[in-house]
């Protein structure tokens, strides 16, 4: 079994994937709302929209797409983990993660690990970042 996390969007979804895309050192696939059958319509100013998004890495996919009715609340209630090796290689990733959004909790050792954090990107998602490397 293969679980990945799907995550909605209200029109910048395509900015996201493209972001995650450059921190995480994958090629999103991108599907245009334009390219839905005539029996789901789309509003004109929503077919450059994303109907489904795909972001593989060498460890799993994101999935995300926009909503195109435009009415997906924040994300709230999950945060998709990424764990790392090292913590030098965790942290590079939780900074670039961190441009524009909010940290909500800062990078640093914890009892469990070397390095944690957790924060809320740019586009809303909550992210948590972590690494493998013991705490010293």
């Amino acid at each position: 079994m293969t679980i990945s996390p799907y995550l909605f969007f209200n029109g910048n979804c395509r900015d996201a994937l493209n972001r995650y895309g450059e921190i995480l050192g994958a090629r999103p696939e991108i599907m245009d709302a334009s390219g839905m059958p005539p029996e789901f319509p789309v509003p004109d100013e929503r077919r450059d929209w994303v109907m489904h998004g795909n972001l593989k890495t060498a460890s799993g996919t994101i999935m995300a797409s926009d909503n195109i009715m435009g009415t997906s609340d924040p994300m709230a209630g999950c945060a998709v983990q990424l764990n790392y090796a090292t913590a030098a290689e965790a942290k590079a990733i939780f900074d670039q993660l961190a441009e524009g959004g909010e940290i909500t909790m800062a990078w640093a050792p914890t009892f469990w690990s070397a390095g944690f954090g957790t924060l809320t990107d740019r586009f809303g998602v909550r992210w948590m970042v972590g690494c493998d490397e013991p705490p010293s």
